[in-house]
């Protein structure tokens, strides 16, 4: 079992920054692609980012690219989302997740763990 905890969500104006974080705990953190996902209310659950292990190799979503960085501290069991030129579509809970496969995914049932979600407000 791995139990992840995201922090770091808030009520933000368009145009802002705030930065997510994820503490993974319950297994070995390396052992784990990690991504973000976002899902608003009344749509679909959509991928954001991802980050391999060894946290060189990263995937966006096109709406967020150049906006958002993932990045992960192996030594401290933490993946973070750094958001910045924020919109007012980013708002959304926005989940984290890991996934034991090797092969990267942005298919949320392919995540074998999530967290309980943090929100993300962009006021206009």
């Amino acid at each position: 079992q791995v139990q992840l905890v995201e922090s770091g969500g808030g009520l933000v104006q368009a145009g802002g920054s705030l930065r997510l974080s994820c503490v993974a705990s319950g297994r070995t953190f390396t052992n784990y692609i990690m991504a973000w996902f976002r899902q608003a209310p009344g749509k679909e659950r959509e991928f954001v980012a991802l980050i391999r292990r060894n946290g060189v190799s990263t995937y966006y979503a096109d709406s967020v690219k150049g906006r958002f960085t993932i990045s992960r501290d192996n030594a401290k069991n933490t993946v973070y989302l750094q958001m910045n030129s924020l919109k007012p579509e980013d708002t959304a809970v926005y989940y984290c997740a890991a996934d034991q496969s090797p092969l990267i995914s942005t298919t949320n049932y392919k995540y074998d763990y999530w967290g309980q979600g943090t929100q993300v407000t962009v006021s206009s």
